[in-house]
């Protein structure tokens, strides 16, 4: 099962595309230069995907309409 819930999260996000956009985004930037909004012992997830999921759910990832 996935942490956190999908459904929790698009009370956050206005769609699931929104949201594969952003998580996607968000998990490459963490390959790509290492950065991470909290500590490693803080996630539960072990991979990016997982882990940019737990970022937008405690609001340190927030999406901006242009």
């Amino acid at each position: 099962m996935l942490y956190p819930s999908i459904d929790k999260i698009l009370t956050k996000v206005e769609s699931k595309y929104l949201l594969v956009h952003v998580i996607s985004q968000r998990s490459k930037q963490m390959l790509e230069y290492n950065h991470f909004q909290m500590k490693e012992e803080e996630y539960k997830n072990k991979k990016e995907l997982g882990r940019a999921l737990e970022e937008v759910d405690r609001g340190l990832v927030t999406v901006v309409k242009k």
